[in-house]
């Protein structure tokens, strides 16, 4: 069983070479590998790096881009405006004791403001 198996692959072997071609030669550009293209890329920066010219930098290229440095006014206090005036008032003022009266002679009345309320007496059921 196992020859007759060989021998079928055999054939079928045969019978596929034989329906394919004879090897076609054909001529092809020559594809450049991983390292000439690298050389390549490599010479053609090294080429434009050589070639680049840097611009001179003057100190008036950065007038149209950067603001002048102003210092900012201080703020004004608003308690500024009247302080003298207000300082004046202040030393007139009378002071004010608690517990004396604003006007002499008088005494203060006292108000009661509790309220006791009054007691219900219960009742016998």
């Amino acid at each position: 069983m196992l020859a007759q198996s060989i021998r079928a692959s055999r054939q079928t072997l045969v019978r596929v070479a034989r329906q394919q071609p004879a090897f076609v030669a054909r001529r092809t550009l020559i594809v450049p590998t991983a390292v000439r293209q690298a050389d390549l890329v490599q010479d053609m920066y090294l080429r434009e790096l050589k070639a680049y010219k840097p611009v001179q930098v003057k100190a008036s290229d950065a007038e149209g881009h950067v603001q002048k440095f102003t210092i900012p006014k201080a703020p004004k206090s608003p308690e500024e405006g009247d302080l003298a005036s207000e300082l004046k008032a202040y030393e007139t003022q009378q002071v004010e004791l608690e517990g004396t009266s604003s006007e002499s002679g008088a005494a203060p009345v006292e108000e009661d403001w509790f309220v006791e309320e009054e007691e219900e007496t219960p009742t016998a059921h």
